[in-house]
């Protein structure tokens, strides 16, 4: 069980002083690849000209540009929540980058005026892998990287 307390204290450490998107978002993602078992994929989309747009991430190749509003990530935008979905394959719309992937969780990332700016997606080759534990860790996770990013 990954420890997401300490998770996102050595992401503060591991932030601290940096005020580059790109390095913070690729080691913040290393650190999660690094740190949460059982997963194939953890990175960043961006909102870019009116879609999301691969940000840094570890794991397998992904889909470079996804529509808001459609799969997992698009739909966590759009409605502005965390999906945490059990089985991708019933989730209407889903996008199969990966078609080991069976589960995933999605955190939408806010500017400091409350407005979306990316996501955190992570996916999982197992079902059901993220739990109420893994949501409530991954969104404390998300608030560290959005303070440090400060936008």
């Amino acid at each position: 069980m990954c420890d997401y307390n300490l998770m996102s204290k050595s992401l503060e450490a591991l932030l601290e002083g940096e005020n580059e998107i790109i390095p913070m978002l690729a080691n913040a993602s290393a650190l999660l690849w690094q740190s949460v078992d059982r997963i194939n994929w953890a990175g960043f989309y961006l909102i870019k000209k009116g879609e999301l747009l691969l940000g840094p991430f570890q794991g397998k190749v992904a889909c470079v540009h996804i529509q808001i509003g459609k799969g997992v990530c698009g739909t966590a935008v759009a409605q502005n929540k965390i999906m945490r979905i059990s089985n991708v394959h019933e989730f209407a719309g889903h996008i199969a980058c990966d078609s080991a992937s069976l589960s995933e969780i999605v955190i939408p990332l806010h500017t400091k005026e409350g407005k979306v700016f990316g996501v955190l997606d992570i996916d999982s080759p197992d079902l059901n892998r993220f739990d109420e534990y893994d949501e409530r860790g991954l969104k404390e996770y998300a608030e560290v990287l959005e303070k440090a990013l400060g936008l």
